[in-house]
């Protein structure tokens, strides 16, 4: 069912197109003079540039800022957490309120048995928030690698950047770089991984930024119709890493930064390279290539003859139907808000129970077996405890790196760094983040490819570390 939003974006873009054809973009930007000649329509072509540029720049520009190098967006988060000062839990808390009482108001917990799951999760998320904007720590809650680590370092952030950085997601999605973008990259984007070239903004904003960000572009543009089900799984499962700033602290703790470089560029390789291999496998091949459901397909225009003319075409384009900064920017900012409502009571509910389990329980000792023969083949040391650093990946990305912390193998502990990242599907976030979207994954699609892209950046990545290191 088409929602108000997504019946606004389709009326902003207009039907779908051809291959493209200059002269249909020219009528597009033109009206007809009493004369009977085409005369251009005045774009403000400035928007493009201008806002573009804004956009870029708080996304994938790191700047020091009081003795913190990050990008804008993060610099803006940290003051917008500063004028909120002691009300940023119960921020949280509220949007964690919105997040688990809306199932409930809408109807959608009735949806299925996965739903309704989620909306009874949400709860108990709900009441951890509480616990925590409170400062009450009860049971396992206490144990600071879980209670305290769900809420400040996955929780608050979360859920505060998704609505901050939606405040500049507008000036990216909306004035004509994804197209311009789109058209340059179109020759690389779809012969390796199968999506328009327009997902090349989505892979860098998540890589640079946020994968919660990443995932509100892929869901905004997939209800838009500019992609299809099947391009937004592969986006959202293939592009959607942790950030740059969060790798620094996996690199950290695992004493490698004096490889820094070589582990950011070489996870970047491994994790696209991975994904040009998942893409063409199940389950990812067989999610159904149709666009959203009562949205027509804007398809990626194909480029032919002078590319950059026609990526400019393409962006003057997307301008012309372009809303207002102030109206753009009121959607993104709804739409991150109901998002951030949706992943927060998930992180602090399903994430908590996967934490409990790799903390308390033997499951992932005994789910590391799976990965011990690849870890043995490719002369990793110490398969055995190996197979248990990038299996307790699946609760959380940050634990693999806390199990071989301190381990004497610096190619164990570069190649489980990489792993980490690689992996992308982790139920702390990820999961529930993927899952508050309409994009056409399920958990039992997510399970798979995690455990598929943990064997093949295992294969990938320790040769190029024994290599290399």
């Amino acid at each position: 069912m088409m929602t108000t939003s997504d019946a606004a974006g389709s009326a902003r873009r207009g039907p779908a197109h051809e291959p493209f054809d200059r002269s249909a973009a020219a009528i597009a930007r033109s009206v007809t003079a009493a004369d009977g000649t085409a005369r251009p329509v005045p774009h403000r072509r400035w928007r493009f540039f201008v806002y573009s540029a804004i956009g870029l720049v708080m996304f994938f520009v790191s700047v020091e800022i009081g003795g913190k190098s990050t990008i804008l967006v993060d610099h803006a988060l940290t003051f917008v957490r500063w004028v909120l000062g002691p009300a940023v839990p119960w921020v949280v808390v509220a949007l964690v309120l919105l997040g688990t009482v809306r199932p409930f108001v809408t109807g959608s917990w009735r949806r299925g048995a996965l739903r309704t799951v989620f909306a009874v999760a949400n709860v108990v998320g709900l009441v951890v928030a509480v616990c925590a904007a409170l400062g009450y720590y009860p049971g396992p809650l206490g144990n600071p690698d879980i209670g305290p680590f769900l809420w400040e370092k996955l929780g608050i952030p979360v859920g505060l950047i998704v609505p901050v950085g939606a405040v500049f997601l507008a000036l990216l999605i909306n004035y004509g770089l994804m197209e311009f973008i789109g058209v340059l990259v179109q020759p690389i984007m779809r012969p390796l991984w199968k999506v328009p070239g327009r997902a090349a903004v989505d892979a860098v904003a998540s890589f640079v930024g946020s994968y919660s960000l990443a995932l509100l572009i892929t869901d905004r543009v997939y209800r838009e119709g500019r992609y299809t089900g099947r391009e937004a799984a592969i986006i959202a499962t293939g592009f959607s890493t942790v950030s740059a700033t969060f790798m620094v602290i996996v690199a950290s703790t695992l004493e490698i930064m004096h490889h820094w470089t070589l582990y950011f560029f070489l996870t970047l390789v491994v994790t696209f390279a991975v994904t040009a291999i998942t893409v063409r496998i199940p389950p990812l091949s067989r999610v159904p290539d149709v666009p959203f459901e009562g949205v027509e397909h804007q398809a990626e225009p194909v480029s032919t003859g002078n590319r950059l003319r026609q990526a400019w075409d393409e962006a003057m384009r997307a301008l012309h139907g372009a809303p207002g900064v102030v109206r753009g920017t009121w959607d993104t900012v709804k739409d991150g808000v109901l998002m951030a409502a949706a992943i927060v009571p998930s992180i602090l509910s399903v994430g908590l129970a996967g934490l409990l389990l790799a903390t308390y329980t033997p499951v992932f000792d005994l789910l590391g077996w799976l990965f011990v023969p690849f870890a043995w083949l490719v002369q990793l040391p110490d398969p055995a405890l190996a197979g248990k650093a990038v299996s307790v990946g699946i609760a959380e990305m940050f634990l693999p790196a806390t199990v071989v912390a301190g381990h004497e193998s610096e190619v164990l502990r570069f190649t489980v760094g990489v792993t980490a990242v690689s992996q992308i599907v982790f139920f702390s976030a990820l999961v529930p983040s993927v899952l508050a979207t309409r994009i056409p994954v399920n958990v039992g699609r997510l399970v798979v490819l995690w455990f598929v892209r943990v064997v093949l950046t295992i294969l990938i990545t320790a040769p190029l570390a024994h290599l290399l290191l």
